[in-house]
C-alpha cells in the first residue's frame, strides 16, 4: 500500500484540523479532486486499484508512538490528540467519466480535510508506476538531487521540502530529503519539511500553517452580506492566532488576492505575525508590494519573513532571492514538485479543493485567475466582496 501511516501527510493538514475541531467542529465540507493537466487520469489509473488504496488509509490508526511524537510539538491539546486517536475517516467516493478522474469526500470539517494528501499521494504514484517498472527514474532524480545541493552550497537559501502532495514515489520523496539532509549537513539551509512522517524519520523539524481551505471556508460560511463576507478573513486569522500565537504566524496571502489581504491586514497584526506566504502570480512584484506594507506600518522588514512556494525551481529562487537581498527582509521557500518529481517525467498539476461548506458554494480567487475555483455566479459576488480585479495570468506547471 501506497499510504504506510496517517503522518505521511503535510503538517498544515493537522494544524487545521485542530483549528476546524476547536472553532467549527459540525461544519460539514465537500472536497474534489481537480486534474489541471490534460492527462485523462482515468485511463492510467485503475479503478478498483485506487479505491483499495483509499480504503487501506480509513483502516489506519496512529499509533501511540507517533501520538507522542505530535504530543511533543507543543500545539495540540489532548483533547485534540484524542480525537486523532480515535479518527474515522469520511469514505471516498471515485468514478470515471469521460476518461477523468472524479474523486470526492465529504465530512465533518475536521476529519474530510485529512484526505487531501493521502489522494494527491496516491493518484501520482499510481499514475507514475509504469514509469517504475524499468526504474529508468533513480539515476535522474539522484543526479538532479545532487546537482541542486552542489548549487544551494555555492550559493545557500532557506528552504523547507514541500514535496508531498505531488512526489513522484514515497521513496522518491524519503530518499531525496535524506540525500538533502545529508549533502547540506551544517549548512542552516534545509529548515524542515511539511511531511510529517518524514520529519518523525529523519529528525527534522515538521513545519506547517495554513492552506487556502481554512479562509475560503469561514468565508463561506459568512456568506450572509458583503460585510460579513470581507469580515470573514480578519476573524479567521484573529481565530489562528488566538490558537497558535506566534510560532505558526504565518499568513497566506492570496485565497482573494493580495491586493485585499494587504488592505485587511491591520497594523496590530503586522507587527504581531511573523510574516507571509506568497503561492500565485508574480513573486518579485508581490515581495516589493509585502516591503511597501511594512514600510507604511514603519516596520523593519529585517524584522520579517516571506515564504515562497508557488512552482518553484532552483532558478526562480535565485531570481527571489536576489531581489529579496536589495530589501532587506528575510525568505524561505516551500520547495516541492520540482525537488521530490523532478525525475524526467511531466508532472501533474492535481489539487484537492474544498467545495461546499454547510451547503455553501466556495470561491478562492488567487493572484493567478488560472487557480481560481468556485462557480462564476459566486465567484462574481466575492469579487465585489473583496475588491477584487486581477487579471495577471500565468501557466500552471505544478
Amino acid at each position: 500500500m501506497i499510504i504506510q501511516s496517517l503522518l505521511d501527510l503535510d503538517y498544515y493538514k493537522i494544524t487545521m484540523s485542530q483549528f476546524a475541531w476547536k472553532y467549527y467542529s459540525d461544519v460539514q465540507v465537500k472536497y474534489s479532486f481537480i486534474n489541471r493537466t490534460k492527462v485523462k487520469l482515468a485511463n492510467y489509473i485503475h479503478i478498483p486499484d485506487l479505491i483499495e488504496e483509499l480504503d487501506n488509509v480509513r483502516n489506519l490508526r496512529l499509533t501511540l508512538d507517533e501520538l507522542n511524537y505530535l504530543n511533543n510539538q507543543k500545539i495540540f491539546s489532548k483533547e485534540y490528540l484524542n480525537f486523532l486517536a480515535n479518527l474515522d475517516l469520511p469514505p471516498v467516493y471515485v468514478s470515471e467519466k469521460n476518461g477523468e478522474l472524479e474523486i470526492q469526500t465529504e465530512g465533518k470539517w475536521a476529519e474530510a480535510m485529512m484526505w487531501e494528501t493521502f489522494i494527491l499521494s496516491i493518484v501520482n504514484e499510481m499514475y507514475y508506476r509504469p514509469t517504475k517498472l524499468g526504474r529508468p527514474y533513480i539515476g535522474i532524480y539522484q543526479e538532479n538531487t545532487i546537482n541542486k545541493i552542489d548549487k544551494i552550497k555555492k550559493q545557500p537559501f532557506k528552504f523547507v521540502e514541500f514535496g508531498t502532495r505531488r512526489r513522484f514515489s514515497g521513496e522518491v520523496q524519503s530518499t531525496v530529503l535524506k540525500m538533502m539532509q545529508e549533502g547540506l549537513r551544517g549548512t542552516n539551509t534545509l529548515i524542515g519539511t511539511s511531511n510529517v512522517y518524514l520529519a518523525k524519520e529523519y529528525n527534522l523539524k515538521p513545519i506547517g500553517t495554513m492552506a487556502h481551505e481554512l479562509p475560503m471556508v469561514v468565508a463561506g460560511l459568512s456568506d450572509e452580506n458583503l460585510y460579513t463576507l470581507q469580515h470573514s478573513h480578519d476573524k479567521m486569522l484573529s481565530q489562528w492566532y488566538f490558537m497558535y500565537g506566534k510560532e505558526l504566524s504565518i499568513a497566506l496571502t492570496d485565497t482573494f488576492g493580495s491586493d485585499f489581504f494587504f488592505k485587511d491586514f491591520t497594523k496590530e497584526k503586522a507587527i504581531q505575525w511573523k510574516g507571509l506566504r506568497q503561492d500565485s502570480g508574480d513573486p518579485i512584484e508581490f515581495l516589493y508590494k509585502a516591503c511597501r506594507f511594512y514600510d507604511k506600518y514603519g516596520i523593519k522588514t529585517e524584522d520579517k519573513l516571506i515564504i515562497f512556494s508557488d512552482g518553484l525551481d532552483i532558478d526562480k529562487i535565485y531570481k527571489i532571492e536576489k531581489e529579496a537581498k536589495k530589501n532587506k527582509i528575510q525568505t524561505a521557500y516551500g520547495w516541492g514538485t520540482n525537488l521530490t518529481n523532478d525525475v524526467g517525467v511531466e508532472p501533474l498539476s492535481i489539487v484537492v479543493k474544498a467545495t461546499i461548506a454547510n451547503g455553501k458554494k466556495l470561491v478562492k480567487l488567487s493572484d493567478n485567475t488560472a487557480k481560481a475555483l468556485g462557480k462564476p455566479k459566486t465567484i462574481e459576488k466575492y469579487k465585489k466582496a473583496f475588491g477584487y480585479d486581477s487579471t495577471y495570468t500565468a501557466p500552471l506547471y505544478y
